[in-house]
């Protein structure tokens, strides 16, 4: 590997970072700004999490001082998790998440939870914005927030009709069943308001969910660029024979399907052997057939 590539390398992660602490950020700020001083639950393993904090808070009368103990519950629960990760996609995403997950836990404590708005639905619907583009940031720099995101994410890889937030909703809807239990009905019912907004912010910033085809006409047909696409995409070329029917000259197109964060990558491989290669990328495409939905590492 040549210095340049090490040094551009080196600055991808540093990048990649600090997008993940960035996210962590943003969704604890969603989280303890909105969501808690409302009363509400977040879903998920975070929502789990709330929820056993409010039984030993309340019921069992354990008294925490000012330490909310939500995000050291958060962090125990994603142990077996962070192994499943490990285990399951990578090394690469298991350091990431870890790192993710140790910076929410850490935001989580730190930011204090205040209420900036006094309205329940405000609450919901901010506070589920700004939460769910914090967790779509990291899902988008190649980690997860933990919890459902990482079976989200498995399941994506396996399925292409399953997102990473309509995991996490079916996943919040069987919570909620259980609060109803537990607390009121208007707390369950904002709570559910929440989740829903949340999901759908996490997949408009999760671009990992959407796919594209892409068409390349080129007049080179060069082996070298064939095979730095299926070693760095991994990802599937079909190739056949065309002629220009101005030039009437020969040409070579390439069809491949991949997800839109891959689209990026794929044409500066292009433009590094055809700078005047004809592009063509259709996104939101439905794929069905051998095709994998991957958590870009």
């Amino acid at each position: 590997m040549s210095q340049k590539t090490k040094k551009d390398s080196v600055r991808e992660e540093v990048y990649r970072t600090g997008g993940i602490l960035a996210g962590a950020c943003i969704y604890a700020v969603g989280v303890n700004l909105f969501m808690s001083p409302a009363g509400l639950y977040t879903g998920g393993v975070m929502g789990i999490s709330q929820v056993i904090r409010t039984v030993l808070t309340t019921y069992l009368h354990i008294n925490t001082g000012s330490f909310d103990i939500a995000g050291l519950i958060y962090y125990l629960f994603n142990i077996p998790i962070f192994i499943l990760a490990f285990s399951r996609i990578g090394k690469k995403f298991f350091t990431k998440t870890l790192v993710s997950v140790t910076a929410m836990t850490v935001f989580l404590s730190i930011i204090p939870s205040y209420a900036i708005v006094t309205d329940r639905m405000t609450a919901c619907v901010v506070g589920g914005i700004i939460a769910g583009a914090g967790t779509g940031i990291v899902l988008r720099m190649g980690a997860s927030s933990g919890g459902t995101d990482v079976i989200g994410i498995m399941l994506a890889r396996k399925n292409a009709t399953i997102s990473v937030g309509r995991i996490g909703l079916f996943v919040n809807l069987a919570l909620y069943a259980v609060c109803l239990l537990l607390f009121d009905v208007e707390i369950v019912v904002y709570s559910i308001i929440y989740a829903s907004v949340y999901s759908m912010a996490v997949d408009r910033l999760h671009i990992q969910n959407i796919n594209a085809e892409v068409h390349v006409i080129t007049k080179i047909q060069s082996d070298e660029m064939e095979q730095e696409i299926l070693h760095e995409l991994k990802r599937g070329i079909t190739r056949w024979q065309a002629i220009g029917s101005y030039t009437h000259q020969d040409n070579h197109v390439l069809y491949i399907t991949m997800s839109k964060y891959e689209v990026a990558q794929f044409r500066q491989i292009i433009h590094k052997y055809d700078p005047h290669a004809f592009v063509v990328v259709n996104e939101g495409v439905h794929i069905m057939g051998n095709y994998e939905k991957r958590l870009e590492e």
